[in-house]
């Protein structure tokens, strides 16, 4: 399905906007900043926009939690408020919230997915995309379907 590879690459793409900002130009404007050192936390808040070269994501608020290694250590990164978006030159994306762990490799959008791109439309609950697999499972909960519709070409 050509949906399903532009949701890895979206995937992959997020994982570089995970506050690793070394290799890449990032800008982050939020309406408040908030570092705290003590939990090795970053939580950005209020009309939170992130600008990567290949993804923008938009939240009411971002969180990244870090290890040792700092922001380059991250453990995961939350985006979330009820209405995020995340578009790629390819596909816009969209949810409640969307975390990434790095540990497991997996990047979960939950509530009210909607992913659009050329070739079609995926509605569901819950989106799923394993980066290691390369598997992208879309599914609904509460008696819901998951409802594709999509251009032939």
């Amino acid at each position: 399905m050509r949906l399903v590879r532009p949701i890895l690459a979206l995937a992959a793409v997020l994982t570089l906007t995970s506050l690793a900002l070394a290799q890449s130009q990032v800008k982050i404007t939020s309406d408040l900043f908030v570092m705290n050192e003590a939990v090795r936390q970053a939580e950005f808040t209020g009309n939170v926009v992130v600008v990567h070269p290949n993804v923008t994501v938009w939240a009411p608020k971002v969180v990244a939690i870090y290890g040792d290694g700092g922001t380059s250590d991250i453990r995961t990164f939350e985006a979330s408020g009820g209405n995020v978006r995340l578009k790629t030159k390819d596909q816009d994306a969209t949810g409640e919230r969307a975390i990434f762990t790095p540990a497991d490799q997996l990047l979960r959008l939950t509530g009210n997915v909607k992913v659009n791109n050329a070739s079609g439309t995926v509605d569901a609950s819950e989106l799923v995309v394993n980066l290691q697999t390369s598997v992208s499972t879309f599914t609904s909960s509460g008696g819901g379907r998951v409802t594709g519709v999509f251009t032939s070409q």
